[in-house]
């Protein structure tokens, strides 16, 4: 198989009309040179040069295999650089899990940031709640990051191997008909919505356990007419008559016609946003997209009185 290194030195030789001149060039020794051309021409069984004391001079073979090592050199570094960028990129892949209301309301800012596009990230998004993204971040390691989000300190975990970052806080809002007749923003007491219709979580869930002891712990106890764990869904029933619920400022983002929000002083609760990656994760670029969703969930409108995001 041909040297390519020595078909280099060949182009070299051509240009510069001697091995001296060539060695000087690629910081060889003349002997170097000479010796390069030698396996060559053993390597392809043709005479290349005729050499005499004071010169060398290309036969027509040099010159027919200097026409293929030009091609041949600029195909290899053609694939040189094919294979460095397929690296870099593998390098730079970020698998993202994230739960729907971070995908619908901050991812998007995210990527329409000039810095996200500085970042050379090669983003693949999985939108699913946390407990499934937190299995793909442990099997077989499908996803590199999750963002997940946890609800007082009960129901969901991860393994304590898991590097933990803090995002943001999303906080609750108590959202009524507007067909009740609550101003919005009033200043509403628990006392008051004890015994109205409420959209509230499936009984059994983790965030349904923790409502409920809020609830309890107020005094309140409401007549449970819906049970409802998708937020807009929860949104919709509420803009049309059938009763309040208890729904995250994220969701607030597309807030219906028909619904108003309300302060009420006991019931203060957040959804807690953590990013979750293998522990040693040390990755700068996805540092400093984390950094990115956090700027981007703080800077989002506060949408209930007196909540103001942290």
């Amino acid at each position: 198989m041909v040297n390519p290194v020595h078909l280099q030195t060949l182009l070299e030789v051509v240009r510069q009309g001697s091995f001296a001149a060539a060695a000087h060039r690629l910081g060889y020794t003349a002997s170097a040179v000479s010796q390069q051309m030698a396996a060559l021409e053993r390597e392809t069984g043709v005479k290349l040069f005729i050499r005499s004391a004071k010169s060398v001079v290309p036969t027509e073979a040099a010159a027919v295999m200097t026409r293929h090592a030009t091609k041949v050199l600029t195909d290899i570094d053609a694939l040189k650089a094919a294979t460095a960028r397929a690296a870099e990129a593998a390098a730079r892949q970020l698998r993202l899990g994230i739960f729907p209301s971070l995908a619908t309301y901050v991812l998007p800012g995210v990527l329409k940031n000039e810095r996200w596009r500085h970042l050379g990230l090669d983003l693949h998004v999985a939108v699913a709640e946390p407990g499934e993204t937190i299995r793909g971040l442990l099997a077989g390691g499908e996803l590199d990051v999750v963002l997940v989000y946890q609800v007082g300190q009960s129901g969901l975990a991860w393994p304590h191997t898991m590097d933990r970052q803090w995002i943001g806080d999303d906080p609750f809002c108590v959202v009524l008909p507007a067909s009740w007749g609550i101003a919005n923003g009033a200043q509403v007491t628990s006392a008051q919505l004890g015994g109205m219709p409420w959209i509230v979580h499936h009984p059994g869930t983790s965030d349904a356990a923790v409502i409920d002891r809020l609830f309890a712990s107020c005094g309140l106890e409401p007549r449970v007419v819906a049970y409802s764990d998708d937020f807009n869904a929860s949104l919709g029933l509420a803009s049309a008559g059938l009763g309040a619920a208890l729904v995250p400022e994220l969701a607030l983002q597309s807030r219906p016609e028909g619904v108003v929000v309300v302060d009420v002083p006991e019931i203060r609760l957040a959804r807690n946003i953590f990013a979750l990656r293998p522990g040693g994760s040390t990755d700068p670029q996805t540092g400093l997209f984390l950094d990115l969703v956090a700027e981007t969930l703080k800077s989002l409108p506060p949408r209930g009185p007196g909540a103001a995001r942290r």
